[in-house]
């Protein structure tokens, strides 16, 4: 668990380049009083810029002169990129072969060298916390305190906006994001339930919990790129299990039903992440009562959005 007082500091730390983002009511037919909480509304369009600004201004300046590194599907990269940019040095960024164009192009925009690697290759670097050949302060998306600090704050604002939720449902994919927000929704409101989305194609979460211990899935890609992994990072399973209620394996096409509701009755553009929590919601998953959605972000490709618009199921 992230304490407390180290949540409420990363807020005051990234005040001026993450946005306090809005919870919105979603009243559509479904078994809980929905609420969304859109990350997707951040600077570069995901929550991940909170954990990585505030990693980055923690770190010394000796550290992060020769540049900043990270491994990403590409929404850790963009706020790895745009800390770089603020601070005026490099940043190089390895990502999976699948990553998307619209997330690739973001992290171009931003200045950041992208560097493709396979599968294995590319979550090798997240497990070793090191990419051969470059120098730099690596920035890990997950299991660096300083980056769930940082994600922390989103459970802040849920719980100031919304003091009294019956559960929050996080989108999973190596656990940083899930560890930050329930130390502080769990710290403020314990009898809050928390609850992870993944996709089935990568339920690591939900079968590690099955299993008593991290154990190996059958990880296959899909649109929902930004959740699921072929395994729980061993670090962060002694974080995590204290703190989840419930895993929840979604499937990539209720996901894509969950991207497609959130465009046509919100106007609100996820990405496949960004629509786990929701999907997991309407199929009654996650309970009832007040549950709060957590769109972690909104970098989708448009031509994907337009299939899943038309009518695509991922």
């Amino acid at each position: 668990m992230i304490e407390l007082a180290e949540i409420e500091a990363a807020r005051d730390r990234i005040t001026g380049a993450a946005v306090r983002t809005p919870l919105l009511r979603l009243r559509v037919d479904a078994p809980a009083d929905i609420y969304l909480k859109l990350e997707n509304l951040q600077p570069i369009g995901s929550f991940k810029i909170r954990g990585a600004t505030n990693a980055v201004l923690l770190a010394p300046p000796s550290d992060r002169a020769a540049g900043l590194v990270t491994a990403s599907a590409g929404n850790m990269a963009q706020g790895v990129a745009w800390a770089a940019r603020e601070l005026g040095v490099p940043a190089t960024i390895v990502v999976p072969e699948h990553a998307p164009e619209a997330k690739l192009a973001a992290i171009k925009r931003l200045g950041g060298q992208v560097r493709k690697l396979p599968y294995d290759d590319w979550w090798n670097v997240i497990v070793t916390s090191r990419l051969d050949g470059t120098d730099g302060l690596f920035v890990h998306p997950v299991q660096d305190p300083r980056v769930m600090a940082g994600n922390g704050t989103i459970g802040l604002e849920i719980i100031e906006d919304l003091p009294d939720p019956d559960a929050v449902v996080i989108p999973y994919g190596g656990g940083g994001l899930t560890v930050g927000i329930a130390s502080a929704v769990k710290a403020l409101r314990p009898d809050t339930k928390i609850f992870t989305a993944e996709p089935e194609t990568g339920a690591a979460l939900a079968a590690a919990l099955a299993a008593g211990h991290p154990a190996d899935v059958d990880y296959q890609a899909s649109f929902v790129d930004g959740s699921g992994s072929r395994r729980v990072l061993d670090t962060m399973w002694p974080l995590v299990t204290p703190l989840v209620d419930g895993a929840l394996a979604i499937p990539v096409a209720e996901a894509a039903a969950a991207v497609r509701m959130l465009a046509e009755r919100a106007r609100v553009v996820a990405e496949g992440a960004g629509a786990l929590a929701l999907a997991a919601v309407l199929a009654g998953r996650a309970g009832s009562g007040k549950v709060v959605c957590v769109v972690s972000g909104g970098n989708i490709n448009p031509a994907k959005l337009a299939e899943i618009l038309t009518g695509a199921s991922g």
